[in-house]
């Protein structure tokens, strides 16, 4: 993946990527300058069950994997904070999706777009169920064996926030990978993550 600016720019890559492939179409997509958001929920094709939203603080255009992700969020709004939360339950419900799911959000000017939609666990479960107190994995075992998640005592919407910021940093191994390339951008080139928390985003950041 890369991302272009100017029409040389394109023209160069396309270029590059009929000389590696001529046989696959290459996807055009539009880029947005705007913050990246998670979300992570648990569906059983009804209710949907959502322990929390991550902002991250690289730039959207960067892998999730090695982007720094917070929280609960810093910047968001309450607006876009609903606004995530009935896309994520629409999202759930419309692809009839029972189990985990994870899905990427662009905000860009306060209007909240999908980057994509996993129907599957993702690397933020366990950050997740660790901050929240919420077993993901466990809860949604459960699902598709056929328990829904009122059975289990949860309900459709957001799970209330915890009290501190955490946050999840990724961890690079480019002392070790010589003649790698160390600029982020869509691919992932982090090898690991770790975990803070305290009372402000600084403190969680420093600790991480």
């Amino acid at each position: 993946m890369e991302i272009v600016y100017k029409e040389e720019e394109l023209l160069h890559y396309m270029k590059n990527a009929v000389k590696v492939n001529p046989d696959y179409p290459v996807l055009i997509d539009r880029y947005l300058t705007g913050k990246e958001v998670e979300v992570d929920a648990i569906s059983d094709g009804e209710n949907v069950l959502i322990p929390g939203i991550m902002e991250h603080i690289e730039r959207a255009g960067v892998h999730s994997g090695d982007s720094i992700g917070v929280y609960p969020p810093q910047s968001l709004s309450e607006e876009v904070k609903q606004k995530l939360v009935n896309f994520t339950i629409d999202l759930a419900r419309g692809l009839n999706i029972v189990g985990l799911l994870n899905i990427q959000y662009v905000i860009a000017n306060e209007e909240v777009y999908v980057l994509e939609v996993n129907p599957r666990s993702s690397r933020t479960v366990p950050f997740l169920s660790k901050i929240t107190n919420v077993p993901m994995a466990k809860i949604a075992t459960k699902v598709i064996l056929g328990q829904s998640l009122q059975a289990q005592g949860y309900e459709t919407g957001l799970v209330p926030e915890q009290d501190g910021v955490f946050v999840k940093v990724p961890v690079f191994s480019f002392e070790k990978l010589r003649r790698v390339d160390i600029t982020l951008g869509p691919e992932m080139k982090s090898t690991g993550e770790v975990m803070g928390k305290d009372t402000t985003l600084e403190k969680a950041l420093y600790k991480a």
